[in-house]
């Protein structure tokens, strides 16, 4: 997974499972780009950099059910009252977290980690409904890693976390969903 430069080949496949044949129309520009990243003190990882910047910016066809959200946008349903975002701050996780299930009591600092989880160091992809949410990793030790988070928990995506046979990464989640394959196919 190149998180520092976009790949041709992964760019043409990004095009063809989106169907965008605008001339960059429906892009951000490099111009966009650099300003959000300036802005939020962050460097998107490629190949989503590129394919906002160079492709298009959200996708009425998914990934995920809803669609793909642009760059700036959260998806409807975002509840208002959360706490603001702020993406140069780390992502907290490193592996699956179920915090329904966690026996333990709630405790302020469990409360700060999903607080972090929902609002630090990812983008917001789309949503597939009911408070779910694709996330993509921006900051921290899973950058350029796409993560499914729910009022439930959080689990990454890609072969190497179990629950999928797909390859990590926004492009492993687009090719993945072009497929047509269900999010949680490994045994």
């Amino acid at each position: 997974m190149n998180l520092e430069q976009a790949d041709p080949n992964d760019l043409a496949v990004l095009r063809a499972a989106f169907a965008v044949d605008d001339g960059g129309q429906s892009a951000l520009g490099w111009e966009a780009v650099r300003a959000f990243e300036s802005e939020h003190r962050i460097v998107l990882p490629e190949p989503y950099r590129t394919f906002v910047a160079e492709i298009t910016d959200g996708s009425y066809s998914g990934p995920p059910d809803y669609g793909l959200v642009g760059l700036v946008e959260l998806p409807d349903g975002w509840e208002d009252d959360r706490p603001r975002r702020d993406l140069s701050r780390p992502f907290p996780l490193t592996s699956q977290w179920l915090w329904e299930d966690d026996d333990s009591e709630p405790s302020e600092e469990t409360d700060l980690i999903m607080d972090g989880v929902f609002d630090h160091g990812s983008i917001v992809l789309g949503t597939d409904g009911c408070g779910m949410y694709w996330h993509l990793v921006v900051t921290g030790p899973h950058r350029g890693h796409v993560w499914w988070i729910t009022g439930e928990g959080a689990t990454p995506f890609g072969a190497e976390f179990g629950f999928t046979t797909a390859e990590p990464g926004f492009l492993g989640w687009v090719k993945h969903w072009a497929a047509n394959k269900p999010w949680f196919d490994a045994a």
